[in-house]
């Protein structure tokens, strides 16, 4: 039986009092009659860009709930090896440009590392909930698992038609997101990227056999068309979303945008529900059957989009392979940290192991 997903590893090595003194500075610096208050620094597990509560009282007494994105601590053993935060402000001010895509209301943007000790933005705080990812909403005891059908599916076309506003986005204007890798389309950059940041992983450390199969795999399956290319949220999760209601009123975390076919986002939002859904049914519970199904969610995107999506097979084994290399990189950061032993079988780290070998041998049940 399949335990649930461990606790995430530990926090970043920055502190958190002379975090709240520099952020203090900072918005004196550019809004010298507003006082931060409430400041609140969740525990970091360095796998994200951290994140920074508080209210800002402005000199007429209100108070304006923010958030503050600070790029990861490198000292950290940080998941991915850098944390762009120009890059991500640039896509939230892109998207909420010209799509009609819910996104924070972005205030400022802090490209010096000197300030808050990395670079940074804030923006205003949405009111709303997400799916959990710890415990998962497929295990339930949360709003999710306890909605109705009904209300979950009301939830997955809202989403679906979240992701295909998404890509209406202008690709002319996010050439910052261009990449430098190696190809002849971006997907072929994009998995080179990929296959470069999995090097980065193992560096020093055990290789995966798994992950090596998985990317023979995809050369075998690879797509005759990649198709349009889009600007790729990345990321691309319910657990990413904040909701009122069951109605998306907000998309965060862009640090894996990039650009790419339409199916790296719609690959990616199915089997990170398939990942946790799996887990679910490991350990001996229903979980939510029929949620994110595969062929819904590309049936929703057709309708919503007036593109039918193409070579799912492909792109969601790579969204399974990407998350195995994730996990690889937080297994070797519990090591480092003295958290658990280094396994001899690398592959131990992946937690979905069994999915991302049923994939890449071609018995997967999508």
């Amino acid at each position: 039986m399949t335990a649930a997903p461990a606790p995430r590893p530990r926090t970043s090595t920055r502190d958190p009092e002379q975090l709240r003194a520099r952020l203090a500075a900072w918005i004196a610096g550019w809004q010298p009659d507003a006082t931060p208050e409430k400041l609140t620094v969740p525990q970091s597990n360095g796998m994200s860009s951290e994140t920074v509560l508080f209210d800002l009282r402005h000199a007429d007494g209100s108070l304006q709930p923010c958030v503050l994105r600070l790029a990861a601590d490198p000292n950290a053993y940080t998941v991915f090896p850098a944390y762009d935060m120009e890059r991500q402000y640039r896509c939230m001010e892109l998207v909420a440009a010209h799509t009609k895509a819910p996104v924070p209301t972005l205030l400022r943007l802090e490209t010096d590392p000197e300030p808050l000790g990395a670079p940074a933005f804030v923006m205003e705080r949405v009111d709303g909930r997400v799916p959990p990812d710890l415990m998962p909403y497929t295990y339930g005891g949360n709003w999710l698992h306890e909605a109705g059908e009904s209300e979950r599916g009301q939830l997955q076309r809202a989403s679906v038609e979240l992701l295909a506003e998404l890509h209406r986005a202008p690709v002319a204007e996010a050439g910052f997101l261009r990449s430098r890798a190696p190809g002849d389309t971006p997907l072929r950059q994009h998995v080179n990227e990929q296959r470069a940041y999995y090097d980065w992983v193992v560096r020093g450390r055990a290789a995966s056999p798994l992950i090596e199969r998985a990317f023979a795999a995809l050369e075998r399956l690879w797509p005759a068309d990649p198709g349009e290319t889009v600007l790729s949220w990345g990321d691309a999760r319910i657990g990413n979303v904040i909701y009122q209601g069951f109605t998306p009123a907000a998309v965060l975390d862009w640090e894996m945008a990039a650009l790419g076919p339409r199916e790296l986002d719609l690959g990616w939002f199915v089997f990170l529900h398939r990942f946790f859904q799996d887990l679910t049914v490991a350990s001996g519970q229903d979980g939510l059957p029929g949620f994110l199904d595969r062929g819904t969610v590309a049936a929703q995107y057709a309708r919503a989009s007036g593109h039918t999506p193409h070579d799912l097979e492909f792109f969601t084994l790579y969204a399974a392979l990407r998350h195995a290399v994730v996990m690889l990189r937080i297994g070797y950061r519990q090591v480092h940290f003295g958290e658990a032993e280094a396994p001899a079988d690398p592959d131990r780290l992946i937690l979905h192991r069994a999915t991302l070998e049923a994939m890449v041998e071609g018995r997967y049940a999508a």
